[in-house]
């Protein structure tokens, strides 16, 4: 019974070898997640000793990462809220079975109230949408359309103690053709449609507040408290305002900023008031290539504005928030391809079809080959990249796959994708195998990706039949990350690795850091998929 009991996420606790934050001294370093977890917003659970955080997904799926923590610090991901965009509606699953990069989960918020978590965010294209659930760790709901429309980015909902509930939102000035101000509205008390209509609560347009987004919403001691950036994203501060009504108007302040520091733009997030009496505020820094990384600073509220950091400025290292627990864990990044589910490390590029691949029972994770189009350019139109997240500045990534072939120019390996890309593939020409470096500089744009022939390989073993013969390539591939600059190796036998092709500086993709993991692709339109098998793949220093 008590294994029975265990919460679903409960597993061997994992310790990135790259970045952990916490020191097991009492204190941590900044980031306290080193990853792209764009937009963070944070939650106390039912308990009161466990914090949930979610963060922008775009088009990747799962979208709506869950990630669990005892003490801020220390953080592990246990779920996520969307399988694919959006469940139940088939013109939008449709619609997000390529890739629309850029598009989809916006700047999410994540609410416990009256026993349910609740999840909101604005699809610039779609609309304002809601999940809950009363465990964060098992099934959410299929998503609700709150209202329908286009423009709506950053919402979050506020339960007033009369029961009445508000949403704030930003404005995407892409879709609507104006930004930089936000808007209340009253919703129907159990959040799921608009009853009011939207006043613009705060304009930082033809100020230094401009681009203001991402807020969230607050009630503390009577006052209503709206968190937010301004300034631009890698340029920005962090304002609180605060009014006696919702609906303002708001008197404002601005309560993080870089500083002398040299953490840029400190930027949207969460706002905690611990069990213990402490207050928190998890924030992004934008790191460029790395993505949006995930930071924690105290807020002190004796002035009675929340003045985050040290004074204002952020903090690099400090003491942890008080907990009962003293577990280390990190989110995981290493796989052996054992189990029968997709590890949480990993997302797709498009929503989800099982022909992108699925686990085996062989201690492997199968990838088919992606018919790639007839007006095929470069892989920023391929769905079944599966990827991952960087997870720290400097850090090596080596798998073993066996690429299965089964016609000419099938392809596949390892790749880091962004808005520029590299990969390292083995691509089967006649009863060879060619080892080749494929870049990519301006994808989005379209431009063509280049082919530096690097070896011929024999391959490893062929299958001995008439009936759709499989030609089979065994290989190690590597890449090593630091400062931004990616550099691949390639190994036969897993001990020695050769240093390949030329040095490439990584490049974020539309709106989240570069991503790393596999690509297997496949020019032929009538010919059996070809698949990658990958065996493992270990992130190491």
């Amino acid at each position: 019974m008590a294994v029975v009991c265990l919460p679903l996420w409960a597993s061997a606790q994992y310790v990135s070898k790259v970045w952990s934050p916490d020191h097991s001294d009492g204190t941590y370093t900044n980031p306290v997640i080193n990853a792209d977890y764009s937009d963070p917003d944070v939650c106390v659970g039912a308990s009161g000793e466990d914090y949930y955080m979610t963060a922008s997904s775009f088009q990747c799926v799962p979208g709506l990462p869950i990630l669990h923590s005892k003490d801020l610090v220390n953080w592990e991901i246990i779920n996520y809220a969307l399988t694919n965009l959006y469940e139940g509606d088939e013109a939008l699953l449709r619609h997000f079975s390529t890739p629309q990069h850029g598009a989809g989960v916006w700047a999410p918020s994540i609410r416990y109230h009256a026993g349910w978590y609740y999840i909101y965010w604005g699809d610039p294209d779609f609309g304002v949408y809601m999940v809950k659930t009363q465990n964060p760790a098992g099934k959410w709901e299929a998503p609700v359309c709150v209202i329908k429309g286009q423009g709506y980015i950053d919402t979050t909902p506020l339960w007033d103690e009369d029961g009445r509930c508000y949403l704030v939102n930003g404005w995407a000035n892409s879709r609507s053709k104006f930004a930089s101000v936000l808007t209340v509205r009253e919703m129907s008390a159990d959040g799921t449609r608009a009853i009011g209509e939207p006043v613009i609560v705060f304009d930082g347009n033809g100020t230094e507040n401009r681009t203001c987004e991402g807020p969230k919403f607050y009630k503390r001691d009577g006052w209503y408290w709206i968190m937010c950036p301004a300034g631009g994203v890698p340029t920005g501060f962090q304002l609180a305002m605060r009014s006696r009504s919702p609906y303002g108007p708001y008197e404002h302040k601005i309560v993080l900023a870089q500083g002398k520091t040299d953490i840029n733009g400190p930027h949207q997030g969460g706002w905690v008031h611990t069990k213990y009496g402490e207050d928190w505020f998890l924030h992004f820094q934008d790191k460029e290539a790395y993505g949006r990384v995930v930071h924690l600073n105290p807020v002190d509220w004796s002035t009675g504005w929340p003045i985050m950091g040290k004074k204002g400025e952020p903090v690099t290292t400090y003491k942890k928030p008080k907990s009962s627990s003293t577990l280390v864990v990190n989110p995981v990044e290493s796989d052996e391809f054992n189990s029968n589910k997709l590890g949480l490390q990993w997302q797709w590029h498009a929503n989800y079809d099982e022909k992108f691949g699925m686990p085996t029972a062989f201690g492997t994770y199968r990838i088919y080959n992606y018919k790639l189009s007839d007006h095929f350019v470069n892989f920023w139109e391929v769905p079944n990249l599966l990827l991952q997240k960087t997870p720290a500045d400097q850090f090596t990534a080596t798998t073993k796959i066996r690429f299965t072939s089964k016609a000419d120019g099938q392809m596949g390996g390892l790749i880091m994708m962004g808005l520029d890309y590299s990969a390292l593939v083995v691509k089967r020409v006649g009863k060879q195998f060619q080892l080749l470096q494929l870049t990519c500089k301006a994808a989005d744009k379209g431009q063509p990706q280049t082919e530096q022939l690097i070896a011929t390989l024999k391959p490893t073993t062929e299958d001995k039949i008439d009936y759709k013969p499989g030609v089979h390539m065994d290989i190690y591939l590597r890449l090593s990350v630091d400062n931004s600059k990616l550099n691949f190796a390639y190994s036969l036998d897993g001990k020695k690795f050769k240093p390949c092709g030329a040095e490439f500086q990584m490049r974020e993709g539309k709106w989240i850091g570069a991503k790393f993991g596999y690509v297997s692709v496949d020019p032929n339109p009538k010919s059996d998929r070809g698949n990658l098998d990958a065996d493992w793949i270990r992130v190491t220093p």
